[in-house]
């Protein structure tokens, strides 16, 4: 059972994806796509080609736990996700994954000017193995 995990962007979009025990947070890259429909078309064929059975999709909520305007965006694309794919798309608290990946990539030696590529990767790699850590609880 593998498990897809994104974090929305406006501009880029991470995806990770999990192993096949839904254990481990592994494979993890950027789409670059500014329109919503196509990159979620994008995101399912990802989802079929890797015999995905669920997403986790980072709902960025604000820091006093209420939505905004993302959370609101993010609530909206995983409907999206849901009518196109059929998979069970659960929104998952990304709060502070970001600063987290900045602080992945800063302990790695990675130059900041590098981090723009790779930084919604790392972040979809956090929402991930958040997810797979409480649902292996």
């Amino acid at each position: 059972m593998k498990i897809m995990g994104i974090d929305l962007g406006e501009r880029r979009t991470g995806i990770a994806f999990s192993d096949q025990t839904a254990t481990l947070s592994g494979e993890a890259f950027v789409l670059e796509e500014y329109n919503m429909e196509r990159l979620a078309q994008k995101i399912y064929e990802e989802a079929i080609s890797r015999n995905v059975s669920e997403i986790v999709l980072g709902c960025p909520k604000n820091m006093n736990a209420t939505e905004g305007e993302k959370a609101k965006k993010s609530i909206a694309f995983a409907e999206t996700l849901r009518n196109l794919t059929g998979l069970p798309v659960v929104l998952w608290d990304e709060r502070l994954t970001t600063v987290d990946a900045h602080r992945i990539l800063h302990a790695s030696g990675k130059k900041e000017k590098k981090y723009r590529k790779v930084i919604d990767a790392v972040a979809a790699s956090i929402i991930l193995q958040n997810y797979l850590d409480f649902k292996n609880r």
